[in-house]
């Protein structure tokens, strides 16, 4: 999880440039009040506030880690440029030529341990909880298979499933991510004794981890939609992006050839146009809603259900003035232009990566519209 309320402070910058002051701190207070959360709450979430590396895969990715390591030291943050040898005595991989190891705002944490944990805590300060209970629609009564419940106020944290607000089905994009999971590792087979979650600079980027057990969880890469945005258990596997994966983790790392994946899923991310968090309210302010985190939403939702709660009970706050939450994203087009546009933008941003960084004209005229992806 990460302090970032904007998927990444770059990303926060270019959209919200008057209040990025702002929101990097709201940010890092909201990240180090979750961490207090979980200790308090006593739950066992296994947070690890080992910071995160993200490594350099070609050597033109080693000055663009310069001037993020300037940026991120500018607000504040604990950050370490490492040569190669530096960083591969960190995690063992001679593809990694350099690296940024930044050590605040940022840790691991178990996402499923952290929601059961929150459940229960919820649970034991008198929270009824319904499940299987599925919502066919908000309006704004909420009606379920079961019946319907007369609500007073509807918070809507639906993510990336139908928004149930026909009118906000348009800010969001269902883009599914797949993981694969290997067996225990030998403790010295790649070294990393920091733990760090890591990543590398590519367009299309891999995120890895350590788990508590010494599993590496590797994923990224394929961000897949498929036509008009269909969420559901069917779709979490997808063998072409788990053969892709796999191969692309022997290439990093060739010392742990025979190691098995002994796990592997996939989920659907609520993308939006700015790649974080926007707000609204519908039906009178009877129903408000947190929608569009893009995959970086662990510690944001927390942020967000804060004040998509202010904005259900007409509560004035620092948070419910900013532009961020009262502006909106640009929506996207319908079907069939969305897939044609999401698909294309997913080939530029490959052939960017093939193409030593060089941006083109789709990308750099999506960068001019405020739609470009530089998080």
């Amino acid at each position: 999880m990460q302090s970032s309320l904007t998927h990444g402070t770059r990303n926060g910058l270019s959209r919200f440039p008057d209040e990025i002051d702002r929101l990097e701190q709201l940010g890092q207070h909201n990240f180090e009040a979750l961490a207090q959360d979980v200790r308090e709450l006593g739950i066992d979430a296994e947070l690890e506030q080992t910071g995160d590396l993200v490594v350099a895969l070609e050597p033109r990715e080693t000055a663009d880690l310069e001037d993020e390591a300037e940026l991120m030291r500018r607000f504040g943050y604990q950050v370490e440029l490492l040569d190669g040898e530096q960083v591969r005595a960190s995690i063992t991989s001679d593809k990694f030529i350099s690296g940024m190891w930044t050590s605040t705002g940022s840790a691991l944490v178990n996402p499923g341990r952290l929601a059961d944990g929150l459940r229960a805590a919820a649970a034991r300060a008198g929270v009824r909880i319904h499940e299987r209970s599925p919502v066919r629609a908000v309006n704004p009564e909420v009606i379920t298979d079961a019946g319907v419940v007369d609500a007073r106020r509807v918070l809507l944290a639906t993510s990336a499933y139908p928004p149930l607000v026909p009118a906000i089905r348009r800010y969001i994009a269902p883009v599914y991510d797949y993981v694969l999971v290997t067996e225990p590792i030998p403790p010295d087979a790649v070294g990393w004794r920091e733990r760090q979650g890591l990543s590398d600079m590519g367009n299309q980027f891999h995120y890895s981890r350590l788990t508590a057990d010494n599993r590496i969880l590797w994923g990224g890469y394929d961000a897949v939609y498929r036509y008009g945005g269909p969420v559901g258990p069917q779709l979490d596997d997808d063998e072409p992006t788990f053969a892709r994966l796999s191969q692309h983790f022997f290439t990093v790392f060739p010392q742990l050839e025979g190691v098995r994946f002994t796990h592997r899923w996939g989920g659907a991310i609520d993308t939006c146009s700015r790649f974080s968090v926007f707000f609204g309210r519908a039906h009178g302010g009877r129903v408000a809603y947190a929608l569009g985190y893009t995959g970086l939403g662990v510690a944001a939702s927390r942020f967000g259900a804060r004040v998509a709660l202010d904005l259900l009970d007409g509560r004035a706050s620092e948070a419910t003035e900013l532009a961020m939450v009262r502006r909106r994203p640009l929506p996207f087009p319908p079907e069939p232009l969305r897939s044609a546009v999401i698909q294309l933008t997913r080939n530029r941003l490959a052939a960017a990566d093939r193409n030593d960084g060089r941006r083109g004209l789709w990308l750099t005229a999506l960068d001019r519209l405020g739609l470009g992806f530089d998080s």
